[in-house]
């Protein structure tokens, strides 16, 4: 059991949240767009219900870029540091599992857009379910 409340931040320690309920899911999204945003392969997140996140500190660097088709990206206007996905509407935000302080306690179960997965990292057999395209409940 992970003892709550989670803490997380930035890298410049600017941003500073607090999530109240245990994560129950993570998981990999290979999309194209987490490629160019983090410059890695994949983004491991975790879904958190929208009232379990509080931002204790740094609220006013927080920045969003909202893409035209997809959920908001946040992250520290000062560091650059990716914080978490926010969709326009659902009772959850992704955040991004480097950004928590200490184990979150959940382990990535799946592997999202893995049509878009890069070349130049083959997926691992990691026995994962996957999914061409957004996962499915």
């Amino acid at each position: 059991m992970t003892e709550l409340p989670l803490t997380g931040g930035c890298l410049c320690g600017g941003v500073r949240f607090e999530v109240t309920e245990a994560p129950e899911v993570a998981g990999y999204c290979h999309c194209t767009r987490c490629q160019r945003r983090t410059g890695a392969a994949a983004s491991p997140s975790t879904a958190v219900r929208r009232e379990a996140l509080r931002v204790v500190a740094g609220e006013e660097l927080i920045r969003c870029w909202q893409p035209p088709d997809g959920a908001a990206k946040c992250f520290c206007a000062e560091c650059g540091s990716h914080l978490w996905a926010r969709p326009e509407s659902g009772p959850f935000i992704f955040v991004r599992l480097g950004a928590f302080d200490r184990d979150p306690g959940v382990r990535p179960s799946y592997r999202q857009f893995v049509a878009s997965a890069a070349p130049w990292e083959p997926l691992p057999d990691d026995g994962l379910p996957r999914f061409e395209g957004r996962r499915t409940p």
